[in-house]
């Protein structure tokens, strides 16, 4: 598989934790206990294995390279498009994190910011998954050459060998299964 497959295999995986993390907000929605720990786990998939593991690829490979070697347009794309909604994304999760302390310690309005937070971020990562996969991707794999398409994919594999010997995909997919078993 090379990287850009692998990348499309890993926003499967994402969305699938993007539904987890709907399904928790519609029971805070319900009035029902929020389950900090199972927050925590949706936090911590999407801080490590959506943002760490996933856009460190994308970042530091492919996105460099198609700044680096696409020009303006390869510029705009990346550093004023996927870079700016990655920060985004970014930003709903600080904001939920905060949200949940807030409600923890009796804040009880502050549910409204868990649910606005959590289901800002499902909506805003499955719109900018899609454009990854339908513009972004088939827009590198037309425009970069085959060389730096296969320095992208050497590099991924060597960042792919090392997550995979700390065990981070298998962790990360396990926790997955676990919420998804759990927010049916």
């Amino acid at each position: 598989m090379n990287s850009i497959e692998l990348m499309v295999y890993e926003h499967t995986n994402i969305i699938r934790m993007l539904g987890v993390v709907r399904k928790a907000s519609v029971q805070v929605m319900q009035g029902d206990p929020i389950d900090y720990e199972d927050f925590d786990k949706m936090i911590d998939f999407i801080a490590n294995y959506a943002d760490v593991h996933h856009h460190g690829k994308e970042e530091k490979f492919l996105f460099k390279e198609m700044v680096d070697h696409l020009g303006k347009m390869g510029t705009n794309l990346i550093s004023h498009g996927m870079l700016v909604e990655h920060d985004w994304g970014r930003l709903f999760i600080a904001e939920l994190k905060a949200a949940l302390v807030r409600v923890q310690a009796g804040d009880d309005e502050s549910r409204l910011d868990v649910i606005a937070n959590a289901i800002g971020y499902a909506n805003h990562l499955a719109r900018h998954i899609a454009k990854e996969d339908t513009v972004v991707y088939p827009f590198a794999e037309k425009q970069l050459a085959p060389e730096i398409l296969d320095q992208i994919n050497a590099q991924t594999a060597v960042f792919e060998a090392e997550a995979e010997h700390q065990g981070i995909p298998a962790y990360y997919l396990k926790l997955l299964e676990e919420l998804e078993s759990k927010y049916q």
